[in-house]
């Protein structure tokens, strides 16, 4: 019968033996030697069932088909946008995509979308390459009003501790800061309200010690829930 040496949750670096025995299987982080389960990246362990992985305390993001993503318009071409999103290449939000309505080629794209304007987009193809493109049709896709919010830019592997399990962090967040607040899976929070610097301290606290357990009840005292 296996055993777990690591506790669910901890902190674990390369080489560092997480279980022993056959009856769990390696996932993203892990890998087996001989009859060992053993880390091959710095993460946080992760057991569910038989199954154990890390979740990484950094990294730089993958883009994935489906991922919400915020970016920025940093050109605008003759077939639509180039959006920076924080990730080696820039994005292209295309023409046929951009709206639900139609836009002509002959149209001035600026109207739709302006050199800085912020938006929340979703992923719609990744190339082998790594050529990315969006599409702004789909719930909670819009555009962002740069001048009434703020971008804050975290780790994107701490952007699931941020949203929380079953968004119970995020909707915390919204409620003691009465803010409204769009996470992109690429690692950049848009924060807007009346309580935005708060906000963005809490959220850099979440960042600093997502591998901490008592976050939940840390972040409540901060923003004053308790």
């Amino acid at each position: 019968m296996g055993n777990i040496l690591i506790e669910n949750k901890k902190l674990v670096v390369p080489g560092e033996v997480i279980a022993e025995g056959m009856d769990f299987l390696p996932a993203v982080g892990v890998m087996r030697d001989g009859d060992k389960l053993v880390a091959n990246k710095i993460g946080l362990v992760n057991i569910d069932n038989r199954l154990v992985k890390l979740i990484p305390l950094s990294g730089a993001y993958n883009p994935k088909v489906g991922d919400n993503v915020i970016g920025q318009v940093v050109n605008i071409g003759f077939n639509g946008w180039a959006i920076d999103f924080g990730f080696s290449n820039n994005a292209q939000l295309p023409l046929r995509d951009a709206s639900r309505d139609f836009i002509d080629r002959n149209a001035d794209l600026s109207q739709y979308y302006d050199f800085g304007d912020y938006m929340i987009a979703k992923i719609s193809s990744v190339s082998k390459s790594n050529l990315v493109d969006l599409t702004m049709k789909g719930p909670g896709l819009m555009k962002l009003n740069k001048a009434n919010g703020k971008i804050v830019d975290i780790a994107s592997s701490k952007v699931p501790r941020v949203i929380g399990k079953q968004g119970s962090m995020i909707s915390l967040l919204k409620r003691l800061t009465d803010c409204k607040i769009f996470v992109g899976q690429n690692g950049k929070v848009w924060i807007e309200g009346e309580n935005v610097n708060k906000a963005i301290e809490a959220i850099k606290l979440i960042e600093r010690k997502s591998h901490l357990s008592g976050l939940t009840e840390e972040i409540e005292k901060l923003l004053g829930g308790k």
